[in-house]
């Protein structure tokens, strides 16, 4: 699901910026095990301030940056900084069916986008599908009580069938195959966390 103006308004302000600086160092310290020169994707990267706040934090040797919207990829172009672009490639592409061969990636981030997705639990297995085994998957969600309350839900764009809260976030993690290592959560709010994929579903 494409963001409408009021949401690309809320990721692409300076206070978001700051968080998602915030974010992500806190990410890189919950995760001192991260392999050298790996290989990473960022799935719904807006305007591109989290593809160049992964390469300065965690050193990554290549980066696949996805969105639906092309206006926000076509933005994203100038942000991985001086010397960076030729470890970014940008792709238009859908959560729900990337186009990478299986365990292709090190390191998979997402920040606030797999709840603009109806079929939700089916992208967690999408993302599971691409780490190698050991993987990480680095997530910032948030819950419907903070995006679909009374005054939110009658500006901002989310779907209104299938939303997960905390709960049946943390089972559908687990049965995709992740565990989570680190976690800053609110029930109310969203989750901040470092996973990692440990179990191949199936097998």
């Amino acid at each position: 699901m494409k963001l409408n103006w009021a949401e690309r308004w809320a990721v692409n302000n300076p206070l978001r910026v700051i968080q998602q600086a915030l974010e992500i160092r806190w990410m890189r310290r919950a995760a001192m095990d991260f392999p050298p020169e790996a290989s990473v994707l960022e799935i719904g990267c807006g305007r591109g301030v989290g593809a160049r706040l992964i390469l300065k934090e965690f050193g990554p040797s290549r980066i696949q940056v996805t969105d639906l919207d092309l206006e926000m990829l076509k933005k994203s172009r100038k942000y991985p900084g001086p010397g960076r672009h030729e470890r970014v490639r940008l792709v238009a592409a859908d959560a729900l069916l990337l186009p990478y061969p299986s365990g292709s990636f090190d390191a998979v981030f997402g920040f606030g986008v797999i709840h603009h997705v109806v079929a939700w639990r089916e992208a967690l297995k999408e993302l599971a599908r691409l780490l190698r085994p050991g993987g990480f998957y680095f997530l910032e969600e948030l819950y419907p009580s903070l995006y679909a309350n009374f005054l939110t839900k009658r500006i901002l764009l989310h779907p209104k069938q299938e939303r997960f809260e905390a709960n049946s976030w943390r089972q559908a993690l687990r049965l995709s195959g992740f565990e989570l290592r680190k976690v800053l959560e609110h029930p109310l709010l969203g989750i901040l966390g470092v996973a990692k994929y440990v179990v191949s579903q199936g097998k």
